[in-house]
């Protein structure tokens, strides 16, 4: 049982913790509605290659194919409560400083926003459609070019420039700060402050984060707003006066939420890592029709060309499989404790005999 400090001696002004705003509200996405449903599927369609045209024939445009598309399946899991009571007569004898509206709120900064941070971090980070190791962490002399690096990736891949947060925990934001090349903020960018967010690198906001809020070795994470869903579902807070069985006030807290990555807009994420931390890539290779994947952990694996990562295709590899000449097959590894691998595609070449 909680002690009840009741001591005549005690102050009148409580000795209040730190707390903090999200770091990560400004960076959510919303574009997928989960209002009354537990789980939405979105549908992503494929694209075909150019080919050469040609002006004689029944195929001037190319052999037409099936245009195919990836189903991802996105179900909320992350349900958390609490609940305390405040008695009257120890609210009275402790010079009513634990008012249940302040204490809501206390619980709220202290214990509900960081925790909400530190799950969506986490799921966007092992989610991330890129995940690269780095054999050292970065320096004061290479911090810009390795975040430039990660810039120069997400752009190559069609990320859009405008949007972009680059999340750094403190102890390496000092390095960039510290740097020659990095951007110092202006009069322009003064307002931003108050946001959480110190300035600009590559046209990213950058914004320093405690360390303990990043999964383990991540140097730095950038995000494009628009690559997540994250819902909210409930943010539901009571106080109940005087209920059944409770001379006081009964205060209660529930959070309802989640968050994903859409697959189709995964290289909008960004995960600077140390190398150890990152699965190795399984090997795929067939013979005679049977395809035999080499991993160290779990192997998701797809047959239909979609990205195992996000595809509700995916399947989990035990054993060989039978496979046709020209099946496309994408595997991706997970070792415990660490990051995934990249997706490794191999199309098959040999029959079954």
């Amino acid at each position: 049982m909680a002690a009840i400090n009741l001591a005549e001696a005690f102050s009148k002004k409580v000795a209040e913790s730190f707390k903090q705003t999200s770091l990560t509200d400004s960076a959510t996405g919303h574009d997928y509605s989960f209002a009354g449903v537990r789980t939405v599927k979105v549908w992503s369609i494929d694209t075909v290659p150019l080919v050469d045209y040609v002006r004689n024939g029944a195929n001037r445009y190319g052999t037409p194919v099936e245009l195919g598309d990836t189903t991802q399946e996105m179900t909320m899991r992350d349900e958390k409560a609490f609940t305390f009571t405040i008695d009257k007569g120890n609210q009275s004898d402790q010079y009513n400083i634990k008012g249940a509206t302040r204490a809501l709120r206390r619980e709220t900064e202290q214990v509900v926003v960081p925790y909400v941070d530190k799950y969506r971090f986490n799921e966007w980070c092992q989610n991330a459609g890129m995940i690269v190791g780095l054999s050292a962490a970065p320096t004061k002399s290479d911090i810009v070019e390795k975040i430039f690096d990660a810039g120069a990736a997400m752009s190559d891949a069609l990320v859009p420039d405008s949007g972009r947060t680059l999340f750094i925990p403190n102890q390496y934001f000092k390095l960039l700060a510290l740097s020659d090349e990095f951007i110092k903020i202006g009069d322009l960018g003064k307002k931003s402050v108050s946001r959480g967010e110190v300035g600009q690198v590559y046209g990213m906001t950058v914004k320093a984060i405690p360390s303990t809020y990043l999964p383990a070795n991540v140097y730095f994470f950038i995000k494009y707003k628009g690559s997540t869903v994250d819902p909210v579902k409930l943010n539901d807070t009571k106080i109940h006066q005087d209920p059944p069985g409770i001379g006081g006030n009964l205060v209660e807290g529930r959070i309802y939420h989640d968050a994903f990555v859409l697959g189709h807009k995964a290289n909008g994420l960004y995960v600077a890592a140390a190398s150890a931390n990152v699965t190795a890539n399984p090997t795929v290779n067939d013979t005679t029709g049977t395809v035999t994947i080499t991993r160290k952990g779990v192997c998701r694996y797809t047959t239909d060309g979609t990205d195992p990562r996000y595809s509700s295709t995916a399947q989990v590899y035990s054993n060989t499989f039978p496979a046709e000449v020209g099946t496309v097959v994408k595997a991706v590894d997970v070792e415990s404790n660490k990051f995934p691998s990249a997706v490794v595609t191999h199309t098959t070449t040999t029959s079954a005999g």
